[in-house]
């Protein structure tokens, strides 16, 4: 026999595997539940039929094997859906081979019926069937054997062979022991499934601080605590949330701290932005002596579970000029010519309350430092961390802390704020981090929202878990200083239902939206000074749109198809204001069986009404063009009959959005 060549492609390529991260360096991620779309490209020379199986080995040696369908064109692109069932590392691989009935079937049906070679076609899928009958056992192979001699009885006609070996038994026990030829494998790839939450989740931000915060008659404050903050918990908790975020709660900076509005001359009494952190009482693995202790923040931590609530902490690594740090280890700062610290700045801004890190000189020993800090943390039961200002920082720092710190703690959470160069951020969600904040708060116009939606639910969705968030301390875009009420709505709206994961900064259920000057940010910015707010009096004056917050966090609860990435498809509207996307969830593919379908149909225009066509793709919901369903309006609760083509209309001052739930079809 003539010796094979040394190649790399199979008797039957299989390329192109999806999900995979570029280079396949790092694995592709997913979380559990997710409805993972496995893709390759797979053919072969001729004519030929093949076939395409996806093999997941889980983490506990499970082997499924799932028929992959041919997509698109019908051509060479294959596609599974499959569900991830548990954490750790998934291995799997796609099969093609060489599909001998599928060509015999095609072939047979055309001669057959044309009277060519016809017992020679007879012959071939007796002995394919025979082959069947080996590979099963009972009912199906008795079955099977039948077949095939009943396929070569001569003295009965041709045509009736022909239907007999068409009966849907024998076809279904033939897919069930179908004869594999040529069967070549593609390369073993890894998929890293982590828990539900390193995806999926609603955030809220508030600081500590402020909660329970009361002004003096002075003019001084007291600072509210870990005990007063606590009391805004079944507040956060009615609102449907599920993660609450506060930033840094370590001892804030005396030397060159802020006042308000990120001013330069603070008061007496100014409590200055936790982000410079660090001061003659402790560094990052310290509490603010005026939110209390240790024990205090533990017991904090433990009320929030209570209240259903994960706490995620800041990992902001910078340093106030009175950080221990700086005199304990120079070395870790940048030391200018004329003998100062570089302290922060993106020129023409300027943080004189900050000293970057200087990752350089003792790479080591900033490793263990920080390692030691997050471990502390976790043993206070913190497994969600928000990194401040991850892109400011090595890539290789964060691929090797994030991985020490998973291989002890699987659960551990990290998420990228990092509004940067697409570059950094996507090379920051390739080493680890579990997901990202993004662009979302600067996508405003309906074709903004559909290319953007596009890209994080396209490729990317193997590495870059999205988080959108619709306002932050840093962050009041002018969509909603100048769009009121409609603008606050229909950005949370589209913020809960479009990606896994969304979030919100305190205040934005007040609809606060006055900017300071000449910044994209709220004025009398609470990262510079105390901001207690009356929730009771907001929620008497009907000032508030926390029961719309609750409702979209009710309906994510509820609907398994908010919560799949992968699973969103844009549709179209005739009008330029009026944005369509569905999240789809197929029940074949699920531990539950369950489907689930939403539409979301928006107008982001906040100063006007519309009214227009929708039009909807229904194979993108698991029907068929013309079918006809009930769809049911999450937040009005009003049931129209759709099909393809809908009439809508949108008053932003009323209600900026359908959410709809597609409860059943009708042929």
């Amino acid at each position: 026999m003539a010796k094979r060549m040394d190649v790399l492609t199979g008797r039957i390529p299989v390329l192109d595997l999806a999900p995979q991260q570029p280079g396949n360096r790092f694995p592709a991620k997913a979380v559990v539940g997710d409805a993972v779309p496995f893709q390759a490209v797979a053919f072969r020379e001729g004519h030929d039929r093949i076939s395409v199986t996806l093999v997941l080995r889980s983490p506990s040696d499970d082997e499924r094997r799932v028929p992959m369908e041919p997509v698109g064109d019908g051509f060479d692109t294959y596609r599974a859906l499959a569900q991830v069932d548990e954490q750790g590392t998934w291995r799997w691989h796609v099969e093609a081979w060489a599909d001998e009935w599928a060509t015999w079937h095609h072939n047979a049906e055309i001669k057959i019926a044309a009277g060519i070679d016809v017992e020679l076609m007879a012959l071939m899928g007796s002995q394919l069937l025979e082959r069947a009958a080996r590979q099963a056992t009972g009912p199906d192979a008795t079955m099977l054997a039948g077949a095939s001699q009943a396929l070569t009885r001569t003295e009965v006609p041709a045509l009736r062979r022909w239907a007999e070996v068409n009966d849907p038994d024998v076809l279904a026990a033939v897919d069930r022991h179908r004869p594999r030829s040529l069967v070549s494998p593609s390369e073993t790839l890894e998929l890293r499934v982590e828990r539900s939450r390193a995806a999926v989740g609603a955030w809220y931000e508030f600081f500590p601080r402020s909660e329970g915060a009361v002004r003096n008659d002075d003019g001084t404050w007291t600072s509210g605590t870990f005990e007063t903050a606590a009391k805004r918990l079944p507040g956060v908790q009615a609102m449907g949330f599920d993660v609450l975020y506060l930033p840094p709660v370590h001892p804030i900076g005396e030397v060159n701290r802020k006042g308000p509005n990120n001013s330069l001359t603070p008061q007496p009494g100014d409590p200055g932005s936790p982000w410079a952190i660090g001061s003659k009482h402790g560094g990052h693995d310290t509490i603010h002596p005026d939110l209390g202790t240790i024990d205090d923040f533990r017991a904090f931590v433990a009320k929030a579970a209570d209240a259903g609530l994960e706490v995620a902490m800041d990992l902001a690594l910078q340093a106030a000029p009175d950080h221990p740090w700086v005199t304990e280890h120079p070395e870790w700062f940048t030391t200018l010519p004329d003998g100062t610290i570089a302290f922060a700045e993106n020129p023409p801004k300027k943080y004189q309350d900050i000293y970057p890190i200087n990752f350089d000189n003792d790479p080591e020993g900033i490793v263990a430092e920080v390692l030691r800090i997050i471990e502390l943390w976790v043993g206070c039961g913190v497994q969600i961390f928000r990194v401040d200002n991850p892109h400011t920082k090595p890539l290789w720092f964060w691929e090797h802390v994030i991985r020490e710190v998973n291989a002890a703690h699987p659960d551990v959470v990290f998420l990228a704020e990092a509004f940067t160069r697409p570059a950094m951020m996507q090379g920051l969600g390739k080493v680890g981090f579990q997901q990202s904040y993004t662009y979302f708060a600067w996508r405003n116009t309906k074709a903004e929202l559909e290319e953007y939606l596009r890209e994080v639910t396209g490729t990317q969705a193997a590495w870059f878990k999205p988080a959108f968030w619709v306002n932050t301390p840093d962050i009041l875009t002018e969509y909603l200083q100048f769009g009121g009420v409609p603008a606050f709505k229909v950005r949370a709206a589209l913020a809960a239902t479009a990606v896994p994961t969304w979030g919100m900064y305190a205040g934005y259920e007040l609809i606060e939206d006055v900017a300071r000057p000449g910044a994209e940010e709220a004025i009398d910015n609470e990262k510079y000074e105390y901001r207690p707010r009356d929730w009771e009096q907001a929620a008497r004056n009907g000032t508030t749109i926390a029961p719309y917050i609750a409702k979209l966090n009710e309906i994510r609860s509820a609907h398994p198809a908010i919560g799949q990435l992968w699973a969103l498809d844009v549709h179209w509207s005739d009008d330029d204001a009026v944005l369509v996307y569905s999240k789809h969830l197929d029940g074949r593919f699920t531990e539950s069986g369950t489907s689930d379908t939403i539409i979301v149909v928006a107008n982001v225009d906040p100063h006007s009404a519309r009214q227009t066509t929708v039009h909807l793709d229904l194979t993108k919901l698991g029907l068929k063009p013309g079918d006809r369903f009930e769809a049911h309006d999450l937040i009005t609760g009003e049931t129209w009959t759709w099909s393809d083509h809908n009439f809508v209309r949108l008053d932003a001052f009323v209600e900026p959005a359908h959410i709809i739930h597609v409860r059943r079809s009708e042929a």
